[in-house]
């Protein structure tokens, strides 16, 4: 048999009881050159009788047991060892695959012929509203070029996910273990690839509030990011074209440590001045040369970083929200 043009690595991690309906979405694909390969362990989380009902309804899904609950990143790895299809795709329990999404890909990939990372658009579904992704406006601006990352570094910049984008198989390192252990393979097999390719439509909808997925690895924290981020660079330091990509990795990764620090629930009280000096360590660790920091509100947060002025940055925190309630009663 022939091998699909699309392999789906689904961990079957499903605490908010959503899987369901990602499979659903996925078998009523217009579309039809695929395979599922879903990833179960003996985690709670793992719905295994649902998989298995799935697994006997359509031969493209493939239900792979693993004997111990390893975490979102091995669960990958081992599905895409699995993987038969050209692309890969990973995907989690919360996302929801447009009717026509795999049919647009396809007709992509036919002008393109064969690429390294094809990159798509999402959105994102909070509170019943649907809000574009955060790369959208740069994927609209890629052009339909083919070409390394090099020749758009704007696209290293966007927010590291890898259920965005289909990666040719053979090419995807293995996931870390930790949070965050999309950041690495994201960064990674775009530093690497001589062929990335853009389509400028939204093909995925997510259903939860940030990246984040909630199972991670055992023992994981928020200060994995900080060694998912050192790994990125690291595989960036191998790219031909390291010196055009660095700047827009650094902004990535100075936003992504701000936005990790500020969002509830994260990072708890008593490990704030921790984190921030490590986010600080990282900012004057990394600087490219010749760096020139975002303008405005935000530019003034990354000077604060990069000095390592905690009680300046809580300070200035503060005093935006402050502004913010006086003008909200206004």
């Amino acid at each position: 048999m022939a091998p699909p043009l699309i392999s789906v690595v689904l961990p079957s991690h499903d605490r908010n009881g959503q899987l369901k309906e990602c499979l659903d979405a996925l078998l009523a694909q217009s579309f039809r050159d695929f395979e599922v390969v879903l990833v179960v362990d003996p985690s709670p989380d793992c719905p295994e009788r649902t998989a298995e009902a799935y697994g006997m309804r359509d031969p493209r899904i493939t239900v792979l047991s693993l004997s111990a609950a390893v975490g979102i990143g091995r669960a990958r790895n081992a599905g895409a060892a699995r993987a038969r299809g050209d692309y890969l795709l990973f995907l989690d329990s919360d996302h929801l695959v447009d009717p026509d999404a795999f049919g647009a890909l396809a007709e992509r990939l036919d002008e393109t012929g064969a690429v390294d990372v094809l990159l798509f658009g999402h959105e994102r579904l909070h509170r019943d509203r649907l809000w574009p992704g955060a790369g959208t406006a740069v994927l609209a601006e890629a052009g339909p070029q083919v070409g390394p990352a090099a020749d758009r570094p704007a696209l290293i910049g966007t927010p590291p996910l890898i259920w965005d984008r289909l990666l040719r198989r053979g090419t995807v390192p293995p996931f870390p273990d930790g949070h965050y252990d999309e950041i690495p393979v994201a960064h990674g097999t775009l530093a690497a690839a001589d062929r990335v390719a853009v389509l400028p439509r939204s093909c995925v909808t997510i259903r939860r509030r940030h990246t984040l997925h909630p199972t991670g690895s055992p023992g994981a924290s928020h200060f994995d990011l900080f060694d998912q981020y050192a790994r990125s660079f690291e595989l960036l330091g191998a790219a031909p074209a390291a010196d055009a990509l660095r700047p827009h990795l650094f902004t990535r990764m100075i936003r992504h440590l701000l936005f990790v620090f500020d969002l509830a629930g994260c990072v708890d009280r008593a490990e704030r001045p921790q984190f921030f000096q490590r986010a600080s360590d990282y900012y004057r660790g990394y600087f490219p040369e010749g760096y020139r920091r975002p303008d405005g509100r935000e530019g003034v947060k990354f000077s604060l970083l990069a000095s390592g002025a905690y009680a300046a940055f809580e300070v200035a925190k503060l005093s935006h929200i402050a502004r913010g309630a006086v003008t909200g009663r206004r």
